[in-house]
């Protein structure tokens, strides 16, 4: 069977990309006071511009408790006139434009937030300096319900696809994982009770919403922690999620934002820069002292996530993307080759925003990003900045989305 052309239109749900290649989710703390200006809406238009199919904005939390900071967007309709502005610019660029909606939970700043942040057992995180408290079950039907009113403010917003935070040990990633996850209820326990917010979010989604968009959720498949969730439960979701019929495609991403953010970036830990950029000493020092054991090193290759998404690709029919290492039009079109219709790609975008274009130009192409994310600190410095992932790197600690 001939390999899929990485440059030709693919269909994505009820949506047409213009080729294979979409702009993974970061946070670039161009957000001030919650909204896209400017700088967030330059930026998404540059990639664009520079060939990607579509570009994903993060991070849009469905609720102001569920940011990682404050000044991240979160879905409401003081939003939607910057949104619509975003939108309208990546359209004019021929791209499309996905919006990444999802609830922090117990990765959410609530000192920053000035609300208390939400997991499925009460805990104590380094993010916030601060307690979790323990979501009732009314605090999870009006998660589950925001997530479905976010996506129709994507709708109004001019977005063409929506993408679920299902990762990272955000909110839904939280109740998955039983190393997080402590509860006796019918939300802990097992993996059905465990997985019962991811799958009641995306059902949300996709009664609320239907075809008019397209419907993607980023899931891990796994922690990177000892006891949290693993390869074997996380391919049951992807399972679950495929019988359900409510994603057009799963975005596979692995790591905890929480207990080790670097599982996913691989690559240098850059803990002077990090220490330098952040404005609260206590971090500050902390960081310095003890960063090392949080903050952890993992060597970069490319398509470092291929050989768990291969399990996957093996056992649904479900589209996927891969994402995790892919700086090279070579390994996009291996990942094309194995099966994936879609790459999503983010540091060697940062770096060079026209660089899938040239891709498309030149085959031989070579992308200039060394992969030592030294990106991702300059959102706490308050310089322009060029990484930090769907991942919600907030105010206190690196954390992986």
């Amino acid at each position: 069977m001939t390999a899929p052309a990485l440059f030709e239109p693919a269909r994505l749900g009820p949506l047409t990309l213009r080729n294979r290649i979409i702009k993974a989710a970061t946070f670039e703390g161009m957000t001030k006071g919650a909204v896209a200006g400017d700088g967030l809406i330059e930026f998404h238009r540059r990639h664009a511009a520079g060939g990607v199919a579509m570009t994903t904005v993060a991070y849009c939390a469905v609720a102001p408790e569920g940011r990682t900071e404050r000044h991240q967007i979160w879905m409401r309709p003081d939003a939607l006139p910057g949104l619509r502005r975003l939108t309208d610019a990546v359209h004019a660029e021929g791209a499309a434009a996905s919006a990444q909606i999802g609830h922090a939970g117990p990765v959410a700043d609530g000192r920053s937030n000035g609300r208390p942040a939400l997991g499925p057992s009460p805990m104590f995180t380094p993010q916030a300096l601060g307690r979790v408290r323990q979501a009732s079950e009314a605090d999870i039907a009006r998660v589950t319900r925001a997530h479905a009113d976010a996506a129709l403010l994507a709708i109004e917003a001019g977005f063409d696809a929506v993408e679920i935070h299902l990762g990272h040990n955000y909110f839904a990633s939280s109740f998955l994982s039983p190393k997080v996850n402590k509860r006796k209820d019918a939300y802990g326990g097992s993996l059905a009770g465990r997985a019962r917010v991811a799958l009641g979010t995306a059902r949300a989604v996709r009664d609320a919403v239907g075809d008019r968009i397209a419907i993607l959720a980023k899931l891990n498949m796994d922690d990177g922690v000892p006891g949290g969730l693993w390869l074997d439960e996380s391919l049951q979701v992807a399972r679950r999620l495929e019988a359900d019929g409510s994603v057009d495609a799963l975005e596979l991403t692995a790591g905890s934002s929480l207990l080790n953010p670097m599982y996913l970036f691989r690559g240098d830990a850059p803990l002077r820069e990090f220490g330098a950029a952040m404005r609260n000493p206590v971090v500050r020092f902390g960081v310095q002292a003890v960063g090392k054991h949080f903050i952890r090193s993992y060597p970069y290759e490319e398509a470092y996530l291929l050989e768990s998404a291969r399990q996957f690709r093996a056992a649904l029919d479900l589209p996927l993307v891969l994402l995790g290492g892919i700086s090279q039009r070579e390994t996009a079109e291996r990942a094309l080759a194995e099966g994936f219709p879609f790459v999503a790609m983010a540091r060697a975008l940062l770096r060079e925003p026209d660089l899938v274009d040239r891709m498309r130009q030149d085959p031989g192409t070579r992308s200039l990003c060394v992969h030592c994310n030294k990106c991702m600190p300059t959102i706490y410095s308050g310089t322009r900045c060029v990484l930090a992932d769907d991942s919600g790197l907030g105010s206190a600690a690196p954390r992986a989305r």
